[in-house]
């Protein structure tokens, strides 16, 4: 369920471009229903707002929804909430959860079943923050909107005064 979506031109600087709040319910169709909703939301910031979203950030905030909000249904009774934001080139994933237990990376076991999603989470993305709620806890991901290699081709070629197709 949405809970809220805002868009617009007035907005403070460091503000998210664009952001979307979502209410899970933490059946088992939860998972699915926030990748879909995180797509969607990345369309309309390459849509609406005419950013470079590469196919690769797509990719990867799906990844990253589908190991957080896992995490969440899997470790805390409850609800689940989502928040994605557009801000300064990249997309933040937040989820809230009931557990107030900090969550930390475990070392590298590849004889290890499972347990893996934070190491990928933290691998794939540009930052990775927990903070402690009032009731349960935030994970936040940042994953850039662009490749590194679309960042540079751009770059070239408008230094070589060669149109690109929008900003990155």
């Amino acid at each position: 369920m949405l809970v809220g979506f805002e868009d617009g031109d007035r907005r403070a600087p460091g503000d998210p471009l664009s952001r979307a709040g979502f209410a899970l319910g933490g059946d088992d169709g939860c998972i699915a229903e926030a990748r879909h909703h995180a797509t969607a939301f990345l369309e309309r910031a390459r849509d609406v707002h005419r950013l470079a979203v590469s196919a690769r950030a797509t990719d990867l905030t799906q990844l990253v929804v589908s190991e957080l909000v896992t995490n969440a249904r899997k470790y805390a009774p409850g609800p689940v909430l989502m928040e994605l934001r557009i801000i300064a080139g990249s997309v933040e994933v937040a989820v809230w959860d009931s557990d107030p237990t900090v969550p930390a990376a475990r070392a590298t076991d590849p004889a290890r079943i499972g347990q893996h999603g934070l190491e990928i989470v933290k691998a794939v993305t540009e930052d990775l923050s927990v903070h402690q709620e009032p009731v349960g806890k935030r994970i936040t991901a940042r994953i850039a909107l662009s490749d590194a290699t679309d960042a540079t081709d751009a770059t070239d070629a408008t230094d070589r005064g060669v149109a690109t197709r929008g900003p990155v």
